[in-house]
């Protein structure tokens, strides 16, 4: 395998985990916890997830062939408060990340040099595609942050639990002697 089916792969992997986190949220919550905001400013997990989907949409949607900012994408508005059900949001959270995945799984190691423009600023498609990582990881970041705010001892961890970094060291080298 090549650097860039590697690379395609590898960022398959990465999206997938931060859909992941987020899937693991939204399991937490209750219907009204997504339109929680803690300050004026703030946006809510609804906010986000509009905002997630509408970007998602837009930017993957002939992702080789058209600017990643659509004409028809209204994103002013993803920051309006949204008055969706927890499984309207789930939905679109879905159809966005089912787009992002059909473009990737299409996509073949030669486009990864090809150019594509978001907001007619000309990018090779693995910066693009680096990009729409960061800017996913920061806004699950911000679901994840928020349901652990909401849930506050309820929370269950996705990942390593506090004070246990070293159970979670040994139990992977474990993994990894048996499996060697």
């Amino acid at each position: 395998m090549n650097f860039e089916e590697e690379f395609l792969k590898d960022i398959i992997k990465r999206f997938q985990s931060y859909k992941d986190l987020g899937d693991k949220t939204f399991g937490q919550l209750d219907d009204k916890d997504f339109s929680y905001q803690p300050s004026v400013e703030s946006n809510s997990i609804a906010i986000i997830v509009h905002h997630m989907y509408g970007n998602l949409l837009s930017r993957f949607t002939n992702f080789l062939t058209e600017d990643g900012e659509k004409p028809w994408r209204q994103r002013d508005e993803e920051y309006e408060p949204a008055n969706m059900s927890k499984q309207d949001l789930i939905s679109s959270w879905n159809k966005g990340w089912e787009r992002l995945f059909e473009t990737l799984n299409s996509l073949k190691p030669e486009d990864l040099t090809k150019a594509t423009p978001i907001r007619n600023e000309p990018m090779p498609a693995y910066d693009a595609l680096l990009r729409a990582l960061a800017h996913l990881a920061y806004h699950v970041g911000q679901i994840v942050y928020l349901g652990k705010a909401i849930k506050d001892t309820e929370w269950k961890t996705l990942t390593i639990p506090k004070k246990q970094s070293g159970q979670f060291n040994d139990k992977m080298t474990q993994q990894k002697n048996q499996s060697a």
